[in-house]
């Protein structure tokens, strides 16, 4: 499960208290829904060239990181950011000096970092295996960083996954980069544009340019069998949607 511990849309946000805290913990104690990871907010960029901007992202983060501990999540899924015209160099470092700042205050945690891939959309960074490498690897403490695989960014990203040969060839450039030691959790969402068009549009599985198809093999990939898959497809107020995207996926799982 996904969930977001603080407004998603602003810079301050409310303490969790200590009541919420023991609720939380007491509910996940009794209940088999694990593990769960959290969402950072929005407004965060890590590799702002604006100051106020990229501090306040540091200090919104940490204040993520610290809210998922106290929650006991596996992680936090975080967009890396966007350069905003600096170059991919420029940001990527940048990314790893705020996150080097956030784990040095957040030191021991075990909540991990989530580098989220991205549709490559304006200048946001993310969209290449390769780039969040980069990232991680420039971290002072890299075993705190590990990654979220988007399917609709991927394939906007120019990632093929709805052939055998692109879904093999993907799964390849991500484990040559990264390792799929890394890949911690998915977002299964499908895409309204189609491959490589650096749009982030999700749509309901089996809606989109990814198709049914783009899915079956993920969800049978033995080495995926325990990995958490979350729905972030478009939600009425009922989710009726996330059941019928629930079933899709399902129906495609082979014996």
């Amino acid at each position: 499960m996904q969930i977001f511990t603080r407004n998603n849309n602003r810079w301050a946000s409310k303490p969790i208290s200590a009541d919420e805290v023991e609720r939380w913990r007491a509910e996940a104690a009794s209940g088999d829904i694990y593990p769960v990871v959290s969402h950072a907010a929005y407004l965060i960029n890590m590799a702002s060239p604006k100051p106020d901007v990229w501090q306040k992202s540091v200090d919104a983060f940490i204040d993520e990181l610290e809210r998922a501990e106290m929650l006991g999540l596996l992680g936090v899924v975080v967009h890396p950011g966007s350069h905003m015209g600096e170059g991919e160099a420029y940001g990527i470092e940048r990314i790893a000096a705020a996150l080097d700042l956030c784990h040095q205050r957040t030191e021991g945690f075990k909540t991990l970092t989530l580098l989220e891939t991205t549709a490559g959309t304006g200048n946001h960074l993310g969209y290449r295996f390769e780039q969040l490498a980069a990232i991680r690897e420039l971290c002072a403490q890299p075993e705190r960083v590990a990654v979220c695989f988007d399917t609709c960014h991927v394939l906007a990203a120019g990632y093929e996954l709805r052939t055998d040969e692109g879904y093999a060839a993907t799964m390849s450039a991500f484990e040559q980069s990264l390792g799929l030691d890394l890949l911690k959790c998915f977002h299964l969402n499908d895409s309204k544009f189609d491959l490589g068009s650096r749009k982030d549009r999700h749509a309901h599985i089996g809606e989109g340019f990814l198709g049914l198809e783009g899915f079956r093999r993920l969800v049978n990939d033995p080495r995926f069998e325990q990995m958490p898959m979350l729905l972030e497809t478009p939600k009425s107020k009922d989710m009726h949607e996330d059941v019928e995207n629930l079933s899709r996926l399902h129906s495609l799982i082979e014996d």
